[in-house]
């Protein structure tokens, strides 16, 4: 059986209309956020063995929170395949890891990320900023990912429902 972590990035600034919508950064919230989910992973037993993530600014900032405070020590891979997309490209992404990845994090964007849950679970769900779904997976290998794959929605975690300020 697989574990797949979906997230959604933290809280992004609006407050820099020069900037382009990929170089968004984190606002404050976001970086309290991030690390705050990190840290629940962690506590959980949940700390991935390989996370992807969309290239975005918020997206790569996100990851980096997290990955630091849940204690995960891979490489964060960056991918500009997860960033303004489909659910199709989070299926050909996850189809070809190694399956000595037992564990795996995405860090994307709405609507997809939205998607991706319902897809997989079979129920319609919210992704708040810094949401975090624990789904599994009844495969033993990523290349049995497919669009019929169906799993289950363990927990839905998000800041609002986890911390109280």
């Amino acid at each position: 059986m697989k574990t797949l972590l979906i997230m959604r990035h933290a809280k992004s600034s609006w407050n820099f209309p020069e900037l382009s919508d990929y170089d968004r950064p984190l606002n404050g919230r976001g970086n309290r956020d991030a690390p705050r989910m990190g840290k629940h992973l962690h506590q959980e037993g949940l700390v991935p063995d390989r996370i992807l993530t969309s290239s975005a600014k918020r997206a790569r900032k996100t990851a980096s929170k997290v990955a630091k405070a849940s204690g995960y020590t891979g490489k964060v891979k960056e991918l500009d395949a997860l960033y303004d997309t489909t659910l199709g490209a989070y299926f050909i992404t996850l189809q070809v890891l190694s399956d000595k990845y037992q564990r795996v994090m995405v860090i994307g964007h709405n609507p997809t990320m939205e998607q991706l849950v319902s897809h997989l679970t079979e129920h319609i769900t919210r992704m708040p900023t810094a949401a975090l779904a624990h789904i599994e997976l009844p495969i033993e290998s990523w290349e049995a990912f497919d669009l019929y794959t169906k799993g289950t929605l363990v927990n839905l975690w998000t800041p609002k429902t986890l911390f109280t300020d």
